[in-house]
């Protein structure tokens, strides 16, 4: 099934066209993976799903047209977004970063901690003084808190130690369990990892949709859409 529906996404920003006509589809369970390379256009689309620039096409998502509205109502719909710089406040405490996230009445503290255990034990910590892995789980923690029935996590793994990668990974595949996850990455170890289907944008359209398996298993189809090889080395291998 089909969580959230995007068809013929555009978006000029100062006269410059920035998406030409995405089209999009996120399942309504696990982690779809929206790939391409650099300046594609992938967080523009997250934006624009957000309502954070300005857009046209049609963005349903459970049924509900999204596209016009403000962002905060497009929010209040169920949608949580881990940014790609994480947002998180160095100076406060994990438990002041997650209160600023708070929207529902009864944030949903029981779920954030039976994910992320390590977010209680160091809730009095500054949340600048933990690692770039335990910095991720605090920005996606913040959208579990409120009901999400959908949760944009884009480049979480950007600028992280491969330790921390996979730290991250587990982070998602924990998630995605409870949560669809629209999963904005770079790192293909990770996208094989999790994801389930996969949209690769290329020059601000889309240029490809399918299972992220097959993708990465055509060599050529990953080369030409990802500028990137996909070659796993043996288990002997370096």
């Amino acid at each position: 099934m089909t969580l959230l529906q995007v068809r013929d996404l555009r978006v000029v920003i100062g006269g410059r066209h920035i998406l030409h006509g995405v089209d999009l589809d996120v399942a309504a369970t696990g982690v779809t993976a929206l790939l391409g390379r650099n300046g594609a256009g992938k967080t523009t689309t997250v934006k624009a799903v957000l309502g954070l620039v300005p857009r046209t096409g049609s963005t349903r998502f459970a049924g509900t047209e999204l596209t016009g509205l403000p962002t905060h109502r497009v929010v209040r719909q169920g949608i949580g977004y881990a940014p790609e710089d994480r947002g998180v406040f160095a100076g406060l405490t994990v438990a002041e970063n997650l209160r600023l996230a708070e929207r529902d009445a009864a944030p949903d503290y029981r779920l954030v901690h039976q994910l992320f255990p390590e977010l209680k034990e160091r809730e009095k910590q500054p949340a600048g003084t933990l690692s770039g892995g335990q910095q991720q789980m605090v920005a996606i923690g913040r959208t579990l808190l409120n009901g999400n029935r959908l949760i944009i996590a884009d480049e979480p793994t950007k600028g992280l130690a491969p330790k921390v990668v996979a730290e991250v990974a587990d982070v998602l595949a924990r998630v995605a369990e409870r949560v669809p996850v629209l999963l904005v990455e770079q790192n293909l170890a990770l996208v094989r990892r999790v994801a389930g289907p996969c949209v690769v944008l290329a020059d601000g359209r889309t240029a490809h949709q399918g299972p992220t398996a097959d993708l990465l298993a055509d060599e050529q189809a990953a080369r030409r859409l990802l500028g990137v090889g996909t070659h796993r080395p043996s288990k002997g291998g370096s």
